[in-house]
């Protein structure tokens, strides 16, 4: 029998070739702490290549679909990660599909002026 919902299409997505983060006192502590877990660079890790769902996320990093889901949120609050798809499972519950936001995540100390 053949869903009513596709299950799994070809996500058209690219992401920025970089994206910089200026650390100037408090401006950026929530994306640092978000970037300090071990599971959250396992995660960004996990997204380099191809965009995938939280399950298959947590099957990659070998962790529950509750913590990827916690990390996700916080990635996607600081603008690392961003929502590209929603895929069907079998069963016909949406899964969304996550995808880095850039190639490059440089970050800085101080301000982007350059001193004289």
């Amino acid at each position: 029998m053949t869903s009513a919902f596709p299950r799994q299409s070809h996500v058209e997505y690219s992401p920025h070739e970089r994206t910089n983060l200026t650390v100037s006192s408090d401006s950026q502590e929530d994306a640092l702490q978000a970037l300090s877990s071990g599971t959250a660079q396992a995660i960004l890790g996990a997204l380099d290549g191809d965009p995938k769902t939280t399950s298959e996320i947590a099957d990659i990093v070998d962790t529950s679909i509750q913590n990827v889901h916690h990390h996700l949120q916080r990635l996607e609050e600081n603008d690392l990660v961003k929502p590209v798809d929603a895929w069907y499972s079998v069963k016909g519950r949406e899964m969304t599909v996550y995808a880095l936001t850039a190639e490059k995540l440089v970050v800085q100390f101080g301000t982007t002026e350059q001193s004289p």
